[in-house]
C-alpha cells in the first residue's frame, strides 16, 4: 500500500487526540473511515469534522476491551464499506502509580485497553485485511514501549507488550506473504487528553510527583500536536515502515533506550530522588 486514496481505514479511540487527527488526515488523503470510541459525543464531533471530503464516514460506539464487540464491529465495517484495508489500534489509557501499591483492577484496566484492545483489533480485522489483498495493521505503542520509568510500570508493560506483539506479527505476515503488513508506532509527548483521563494514585510521589501535578507535567512535556503526529503515522503506513518514532522527543528517547540499562535507569532514579527532596 503506497497511497490511502480510496482505501478503507478503521480507527479506534477516534473521539479525540491522535485518533481524531488520524481520521481527519485519512479523509484528506481520500480514505473512507470507520471510527470507533466509547465516547459517543466525541465520536460524533470527529465524524462531523470528517464529513465533506467526498468519502464515506461511519461511527460505532466500542469498548476495545470487549473482544466480541470488536469482532462484531470489524464484520460490520467490512459489510458497510465493502472491504477494509487498514486497522489503526489507537485507543489507550494511562495509569500513574507505583508497582508495589497500584491496584490489580487498575493494572487490568490498562492491559485490557492498551494491550488486549490491540490483540482484539488485530485478530478481528486480519481476515478482512487478507481478503482485501492490500492490508495494513497499525498498533500504537509509545516511547514507554522503549524504556521504563518510575510510576509507569503498568503502562510500560502494556506498551512493551504492544511492541513485542506487533514486531512478531510483522515477521509472521511477511513469512506467509499475505499482502498484509504491520507497523509499530512509538509516539513521544503528544498534546492529547490522555493524562487528564488517566488514573493517578497517591503512590505517584515515589517518582517525585503529586497526583494533581501529573497533568501539568505531562502538558509541559508534550511537544507534538496530534495533527503532525497523524501525518507522520500515515506516512509510515504508506512507506510500509516497521516502526515509526513520532515527535523529536521520541527520537531522543529511542537513542537513550539503546544505552546500558544501568545508565538510563540511574538517571531516572537520580531525577526522582531530586524531585522528592525538592
Amino acid at each position: 500500500m503506497t497511497k490511502l486514496d480510496g482505501k478503507v481505514v478503521a480507527i479506534t479511540g477516534a473521539a479525540s487526540g491522535i485518533g481524531r487527527a488520524l481520521a481527519l488526515e485519512a479523509v484528506i488523503r481520500g480514505a473512507h473511515v470507520a471510527l470507533a470510541d466509547l465516547n459517543v459525543d466525541g465520536l460524533a464531533e470527529t465524524a462531523a469534522l470528517a464529513e465533506g471530503h467526498g468519502v464515506k464516514v461511519s461511527t460505532h460506539q466500542l469498548d476495545v476491551a470487549d473482544r466480541d464487540a470488536v469482532i462484531a464491529w470489524a464484520d460490520a465495517v467490512a459489510e458497510e464499506h465493502g472491504s477494509v484495508n487498514v486497522i489503526i489500534n489507537n485507543a489507550g489509557v494511562a495509569l500513574g502509580a507505583s508497582a508495589a501499591d497500584q491496584s490489580v483492577d487498575d493494572v487490568e484496566w490498562v492491559m485490557d485497553i492498551n494491550f488486549w484492545g490491540v490483540v482484539h483489533g488485530t485478530q478481528a480485522f486480519l481476515p478482512h485485511l487478507r481478503q482485501s489483498g492490500d492490508g495494513h495493521i497499525v498498533n500504537i505503542s509509545s516511547v514507554f514501549g522503549l524504556f521504563s520509568v518510575p510510576t509507569q510500570s503498568a503502562y510500560n508493560a502494556s506498551k512493551f507488550a504492544v511492541r513485542g506483539y506487533t514486531d512478531a506479527l510483522r515477521m509472521e505476515l511477511e513469512i506467509e506473504d499475505s499482502g498484509v503488513s504491520a507497523t509499530t508506532i512509538h509516539p513521544g509527548g503528544i498534546k492529547t487528553s490522555i493524562a487528564r483521563n488517566a488514573r493517578v494514585d497517591e503512590s505517584m510521589d515515589i517518582g517525585g510527583s503529586q497526583p494533581d501535578e501529573f497533568i501539568d507535567e505531562f502538558d509541559k512535556l508534550a511537544m507534538t500536536h496530534p495533527d503532525k503526529a497523524a501525518r507522520q503515522i500515515l506516512n509510515a503506513v504508506e512507506r510500509n515502515r516497521r516502526r515509526a518514532l513520532i515527535g523529536p522527543d521520541a527520537k531522543w528517547f529511542d537513542l537513550m533506550s539503546r544505552l546500558p540499562a544501568s545508565l538510563y535507569q540511574r538517571f531516572f532514579i537520580w531525577q526522582s530522588r531530586r524531585r522528592r527532596n525538592a
